[in-house]
């Protein structure tokens, strides 16, 4: 379904952005993986989507630096040759009230959630636009659509997320090139352990459940091929009712 594709995948050692790595790999794509911190766990994913016949390497990278972002994405270039894909799923939370919540808590989240995309997105841009093609996909979240309390800075980037891909979307489509976004709900990630356990928030779900990381990353893929070409501009939650 991929084949011949390079796909670069932000936050891609763990939860969401392994299952999306591994599930693009799967089906063809060869992986530019982007971490901050875990190389360990990057490289065990890397090793684990190269398992799939493809080629696929990790690269630290904090994509809130333009600078840093820059020159790992001209790293990128010269390895694979090119970029035909990118998912931003990057992300970071510092949950508290606003009220205790301090500006560095603020700024951080919105670095690494919102300013990280645009700093990625812009990397691509160009050659996206020169190629007359290219599939962007950003992983916002239920919380920037429906608010959260003690989420003030997190759901302030991912609302910001949707417009910067509405924004994206429109500017890029007389170029060939789609960008939607992917709004998870509570899915069985490190960043939800703490509620995994939670009956009372799996019954405000009205399918019950948490979702899993492959199931986001089914979507993602969707998303990534032929079969969504006539889509971009779109919001598409995977959240097991919980928005709607």
């Amino acid at each position: 379904m991929l084949k011949g594709k390079v796909a670069v995948v932000t936050g891609g050692s763990r939860g969401i952005g392994r299952a999306v790595c591994l599930k693009l790999a799967e089906n063809g794509a060869d992986i530019a993986l982007i971490y901050a911190g875990n190389e360990e766990k990057a490289q065990e994913t890397a090793r684990e989507a190269a398992a799939f016949g493809v080629r696929a390497q990790a690269y630290r990278c904090n994509v809130a630096d333009f600078a840093e972002t820059t020159a790992v994405f001209k790293q990128i270039l010269t390895d694979f040759g090119g970029i035909h894909i990118l998912v931003n799923n990057a992300g970071i939370t510092r949950d508290k009230l606003l009220l205790a919540m301090s500006e560095e808590d603020f700024d951080a989240v919105v670095d690494v959630n919102l300013k990280g995309a645009f700093n990625t997105i812009k990397q691509v841009y160009r050659p996206f636009s020169r190629q007359r093609s290219g599939k962007i996909i950003n992983i916002t979240s239920v919380s920037g659509l429906m608010g959260n309390p003690g989420q003030a800075n997190y759901a302030a980037s991912k609302a910001g997320l949707v417009g910067l891909t509405k924004t994206v979307a429109k500017e890029l489509a007389s170029r060939g090139v789609c960008c939607n976004a992917v709004a998870p709900g509570f899915i069985e990630t490190d960043m939800t352990r703490d509620f995994t356990d939670n009956e009372d928030l799996k019954n405000s779900i009205p399918l019950k459940r948490f979702g899993k990381p492959e199931e986001i990353a089914q979507l993602v893929l969707f998303l990534a091929s032929d079969a969504s070409n006539y889509i971009t501009g779109e919001v598409i939650r995977c959240d097991g009712g919980m928005a709607m």
